[in-house]
């Protein structure tokens, strides 16, 4: 697969930069574990092969898979696909992980691709809970479909190589670079921030669709300062805005209020919201009345406590 940039793109663009030198990074220090490059056809269109994770049923398989990199990248995380059957993700369908564009609060634009690759592989040890693209299947099968997928070829890249010759001569190149004593690439771990962000979802995927629409609600707001959008920014509005008054809500969280809405312009429902008003006030009153007792009571035992040890101590000198 070529890393050279066609012509119909702009060399000159920081996203085009960004990604040829991902690509030649990616060429000239390889890893024997996964490699990853652009169509020749498409700068945004990558293509992947990795290795199944050591020490679990996948170790024997070796993946193939797309990688669609967004026009803003690497503001934007890119997004995954499976292409090779392994029994736990979907083929060609787009994963839901804290990697990809399904999340982007937990993309940093520092990270890239080999850094995608090497979470990527980490995650297929994690159960997919209810995961988008995750599949649950036995370790049986798993084991049958990786020992199966090094044989199977891409119809788009690599010449019509399986993915096991694919990562052979990548294997070999790495061999050739220890010769020449440059050695392989030092093997990236995966960021604790995604550690954490794949932990958080599965909690999150346990406590049902509302937590999934806050969630979204989440990451609408934090994905904020890459694309800008309308209801995001009326919601960062509101939420901003109460806590700036120091008083009560206003009309627009109608469903949470404690008092009446003296700036609306209609006026019927006044009489009905200023009716609980003295009760709530008395609420608000009644603690404030016990604390300021307790205060009076605290004071008046201080000073007969201080008249006490004055009396004693006057007791003791005149004898």
């Amino acid at each position: 697969m070529a890393t050279t940039a066609p012509r119909q793109f702009n060399s000159k663009s920081p996203t085009i930069r960004r990604i040829l030198r991902e690509a030649h990074e990616l060429a000239t220090s390889p890893s024997p574990d996964y490699h990853a490059s652009p169509l020749e056809t498409d700068l945004f269109e990558w293509h992947f092969t990795l290795r199944g994770p050591p020490n679990s049923p996948f170790e024997e398989g070796i993946y193939h898979g797309r990688i669609s990199l967004p026009p803003t990248y690497p503001y934007r995380p890119p997004s995954f696909r499976f292409l090779t059957p392994s029994g736990r993700f979907e083929t060609n369908r787009e994963i839901c992980l804290s990697i990809s564009g399904h999340h982007e609060e937990t993309w940093q634009p520092a990270w890239g691709v080999r850094t995608a690759l090497v979470a990527l592989r980490s995650f297929m040890e994690t159960d997919a809970k209810g995961q988008l693209g995750g599949l649950e299947a036995g370790e049986e099968v798993r084991r049958r479909l990786a020992k199966e997928s090094r044989t199977w070829r891409c119809g788009v890249c690599g010449g019509g190589k399986t993915n096991g010759e694919i990562l052979e001569e990548w294997e070999e190149k790495v061999r050739e670079l220890e010769k020449e004593g440059k050695g392989a690439v030092k093997e990236e771990k995966v960021p604790e921030e995604l550690r954490l962000a794949w932990r958080d979802e599965l909690v999150g995927g346990k406590k049902g669709g509302d937590k999934d629409g806050e969630s979204d609600g989440e990451s609408a707001r934090l994905a904020e300062g890459f694309v800008q959008t309308a209801p995001a920014e009326k919601e960062t509005t509101a939420i901003a805005a109460q806590p700036a008054t120091g008083g009560p809500p206003r009309a627009q969280t109608t469903s949470s209020s404690t008092a009446p809405v003296t700036t609306q312009p209609e006026t019927r429902p006044l009489p009905v919201q200023t009716q609980p008003q003295p009760q709530q006030q008395l609420a608000m009153q009644q603690p404030r009345a016990d604390e300021d007792n307790v205060t009076l009571w605290l004071d008046r035992l201080i000073v007969a406590v201080a008249v006490l040890l004055v009396a004693v101590i006057l007791k003791v000198l005149l004898g």
